[in-house]
């Protein structure tokens, strides 16, 4: 089935998923800690789009414009791509002061910029925990021409509609899979793939939420093994790609974490 925007996403019905554990746990929200948050594109969030986590177009993979890139110090590597976070404006005038907090995922790194201070202009140099929101995210919870607002915030489980969705690139002896639209705690400390005529081949950490396998994987049906690099806790996601599957699509399935 094709979407409006060009995508094309496969609705699998016949699929069923098995967990680890009876049980999967539920992410609770962290302590509010101080930060500092900036904002960077324009009030379409044009800027936004693709971002080192590799979630392409933030608009038709359902990210939109609530999003952030995270200085080095939370990036982790990529190991926070698709983590959620509540973020308010605190001891500022340039503050709302009728809005108690936006929620936003990150999608990008904000990378230092060592040729200014880490206090004038160099705000994402490590080790400082830095928030660069997309400025729609930024303009709700403060005024944009502040430019930099002190924040408080807290990591908050991602509640997302629908499960995991997996989009696929590489070619036909290399598979390279951009994990997206993870629930819970949103990120993804590893991966394994299974075809139907494989056992189960674990995945390496390319970049960003990508994991690649480097095996012949062609024409046949995939199941996936998700770790959470949150929680520890995995789900098993059996037959859920099916065996005609293309490089360049994105499949959707109907489990999650919580």
């Amino acid at each position: 089935m094709a979407s409006s925007l060009g995508f094309n996403f496969f609705f699998l019905p016949l699929v069923f998923a098995i967990f680890t554990r009876p049980t999967l746990a539920v992410f609770r929200p962290s302590p509010w800690k101080l930060a500092h948050a900036t904002f960077y594109g324009d009030e379409t969030a044009s800027a936004t789009m693709g971002g080192a986590c590799g979630y392409g177009n933030l608009f038709t993979n359902g990210y939109g414009t609530d999003t952030v890139a995270l200085s080095s110090t939370l990036f982790n590597n990529g190991y926070a791509c698709g983590t959620c976070f509540q973020i308010k404006c605190v001891q500022s005038k340039a503050c709302y002061a009728n809005v108690k907090y936006t929620t936003v995922t990150a999608t990008n790194l904000c990378p230092p910029n060592w040729s200014q201070d880490s206090n004038a202009g160099g705000w994402c140099n490590p080790p400082r925990v830095h928030f660069d929101m997309a400025k729609p995210a930024f303009m709700k919870i403060a005024w944009w021409k502040a430019g930099i607002v002190p924040v408080a915030y807290r990591r908050v489980p991602c509640a997302k509609k629908g499960g995991v969705r997996f989009s696929f690139q590489g070619n036909g002896y290399w598979l390279l899979v951009y994990v997206m639209n993870v629930g819970g705690g949103g990120d993804v400390y590893s991966m394994a793939v299974k075809g139907s005529k494989t056992g189960w081949i674990t995945m390496s950490h390319n970049w960003g939420a990508s994991y690649q396998a480097f095996s012949s994987l062609g024409g046949q049906g995939l199941s996936f093994r998700i770790t959470s690099y949150t929680t520890r806790e995995t789900l098993s996601l059996w037959n859920v790609i099916p065996s005609n599957w293309q490089v360049g699509l994105t499949y959707n399935t109907n489990f999650n974490f919580r």
